[in-house]
């Protein structure tokens, strides 16, 4: 089957002082796909992939990695942390399940501290500074739902409330669904915005997508965020491509390691 033509994606992010670089509208390459993405609810019904108890070695991990070619201009492998991510996520509140999501978001680890990357790649979006952090890990299918139906949670347990970072600037969180394509066993998405102002008076905006696919044995966790708003489709790309790797990794067999 000849592939369908790369659609194209223009990004668009504010100007926000302080914190900010000056951001710049960007035009996004997405790779070709036989057909439109299905955005279906969160959950696949069970059993749709046979158990898959052998581990990914590491070509493989790294094979089903998401790079910079996958998402084009201006899309390059990763320069260092951006000033948001300290500025901004090293923050807390009261409220427990949202103070878990923000360590969380913080630490980028939606499996737990103690789950090891199989391989993990951070990319750097050059024109508006949104970053996207990638990660395959193979963990039990049982620990990676317990994750996502947290996850799922979250929407209700942490809607709006007010965070208060390590500079003492105060946050007003919000947290949403985030659409994800119809892809692996069973996925969630969310899409944190953090508005307010520093001690400075300075406007603060951030938006954070972070997903979470599993397939089979296998799970991508991702996070993809930037000052002022950021494109959904990246995230939505990233997850569909990653899934579609890792089951086509699937079908060739796995090795035990």
């Amino acid at each position: 089957m000849n592939p369908a033509p790369a659609r194209v994606l223009r990004v668009c992010v504010l100007t926000l002082g302080g914190l900010l670089v000056t951001a710049a509208c960007s035009v996004l390459s997405t790779p070709p796909t036989a057909e439109k993405p299905d955005y279906a609810p969160a959950t696949t019904p069970p059993g749709t992939s046979a158990p898959s108890p052998a581990a990914l070695t590491q070509a493989q991990a790294q094979a089903a990695l998401v790079t910079e070619a996958d998402l084009g201009e201006p899309w390059t492998p990763t320069q260092g942390t951006a000033i948001w991510h300290d500025g901004l996520l090293k923050a807390t509140t009261e409220l427990p399940d949202c103070r878990r999501l923000l360590d969380t978001l913080y630490a980028e680890e939606p499996f737990g501290a103690d789950a090891r990357p199989r391989a993990v790649i951070s990319l750097d979006d050059v024109w508006n500074e949104a970053q996207l952090r990638y990660q395959i890990v193979t963990r039990n299918p049982a620990d990676v739902d317990h994750a996502i139906a947290w996850l799922r949670t979250l929407p209700r347990k942490c809607a709006r409330f007010t965070a208060t970072t390590a500079r003492g600037d105060r946050l007003d969180v919000q947290v949403t669904d985030a659409a994800l394509p119809a892809v692996g066993d069973a996925r969630q998405g969310l899409r944190v915005t953090l508005t307010g102002a520093t001690l400075n008076d300075e406007p603060v905006l951030l938006t954070l997508d972070t997903a979470v696919v599993r397939v089979g044995d296998d799970a991508i966790g991702l996070s993809h965020g930037g000052l002022g708003d950021i494109e959904p489709d990246v995230t939505q790309t990233a997850a569909q491509l990653g899934a579609q790797r890792l089951a086509d990794i699937r079908k060739q067999g796995r090795t035990q390691i």
